[in-house]
């Protein structure tokens, strides 16, 4: 009796065999994540924003800080944004500015919410970003944007540094502008976030001298030996991560003075000042000859003054003659000396005191 023949499975369509590798669960679900993903559908609750995670800003700008988020379909709760400040202390609580939740928005009353608003009229259309106006240095910190709509939450942290621009700097000169000499320019700002570069530059050819070296941190700039060709108009400017500010110096080059021509002029200046130191000499010690002088007659005079016959009764000529030799010596006296002599009183007395004063002399009975 023969062997039925054995049977072998139909070989399955293509179709056949793309539904049962469809079947498979792991296959169904990669494949429908894949399809929603390409579909731009979303799972859940994601902040989308992709922006800069540090922001430098300048004191007085102001600044956006970005938070936009997609809503997922499971995400059916109230929707609740909240921006807060991230404190650097773990042991202590974040300090909320702004927040959105029923419909309203709330200002929290802290410092750094004066100036802060969203950006958009209504956050809850996907753009949950905030503005500040304007930037002190107080908001400078980590914030953090939440938003949440249950089951679905997701946040988005921005750090923000806010800085000051360098205040226009002051530019100065140390040294001489003799040629040959060495000389140092300074250029600094007294306000300013660090860190601050100082750069100097030579407005004419915007090529410092070749023997010049400059420090950027100090703003120094070193010129060696400093010639004709070193001077012009230098600019120095400081510059932050956050502005710029300049100031201008001009530098002279002055040729050195003669120096024979120099020497010569003191040597001359010596010599005029000792002649005149001689002639004032000259001139007290011819003073002082002529003084001594008018003493000598003037003391002659008086001697032969007192040695006139004083003790005598005079007469009536004696007495005109005795007053006419006092007159002489009077006379004699001040032509000598150009002031009256001590006795002269005597001239102008009459015979009563001309006596008295006889007998008070020294030698009178």
């Amino acid at each position: 009796m023969a062997k039925p023949a054995s049977r072998r499975p139909a070989a399955r369509s293509s179709e056949e065999r793309t539904w049962a590798s469809l079947r498979s669960p792991g296959l169904l679900t990669r494949s429908v994540i894949l399809f929603c993903l390409n579909v731009g559908v979303t799972v859940a609750m994601q902040v989308t924003s992709t922006g800069p995670q540090t922001i430098q800003k300048a004191q007085g700008d102001n600044v956006t800080l970005e938070c936009e988020y997609t809503v997922g379909p499971s995400d059916t709760g109230e929707l609740d944004i909240e921006w807060s400040r991230v404190s650097p202390d773990t042991t202590q609580k974040d300090e909320l500015i702004i927040s959105y939740t029923g419909s309203q928005k709330f200002v929290h009353g802290t410092s750094l919410a004066e100036g802060v608003d969203f950006a958009a009229a209504d956050p809850s259309q996907g753009d949950a970003s905030i503005t500040i106006v304007p930037l002190t240095t107080a908001h400078t910190g980590t914030y953090q944007c939440k938003v949440k709509k249950g089951p679905g939450v997701d946040m988005r942290k921005v750090t923000l540094v806010v800085l000051v621009q360098p205040s226009a700097p002051k530019c100065w000169m140390e040294g001489s502008e003799t040629v040959g000499g060495s000389i140092s320019l300074h250029c600094k700002s007294s306000e300013g976030s660090s860190p601050i570069t100082y750069l100097w530059k030579k407005e004419t050819a915007g090529v410092l001298p070749p023997d010049a070296t400059q420090n950027t941190m100090t703003g120094e700039l070193l010129i060696a030996n400093l010639s004709q060709s070193s001077a012009g108009a230098y600019r120095c400017e400081a510059q932050n991560a956050v502005g710029t500010a300049r100031c201008r110096f001009v530098l002279h080059a002055v040729l050195p003075p003669n120096r024979s021509g120099v020497i010569v002029g003191v040597v001359v200046g010596v010599f005029l000042l000792i002649i005149l130191l001689l002639m004032f000499i000259w001139f007290l010690f011819c003073l002082w000859d002529k003084r001594r002088y008018q003493k000598k007659v003037a003391n002659e005079l008086r001697e032969e003054a007192l040695k006139a016959p004083l003790n005598r009764t005079p007469s009536r000529f004696s007495g005109r003659r005795s007053t006419a030799a006092y007159s002489s010596v009077r006379s004699a006296s001040s032509r000598t000396s150009g002031r009256r002599s001590p006795d002269s009183w005597l001239l102008g007395a009459g015979p009563e005191n001309r006596y008295s004063y006889a007998s008070e002399l020294p030698g009178r009975d």
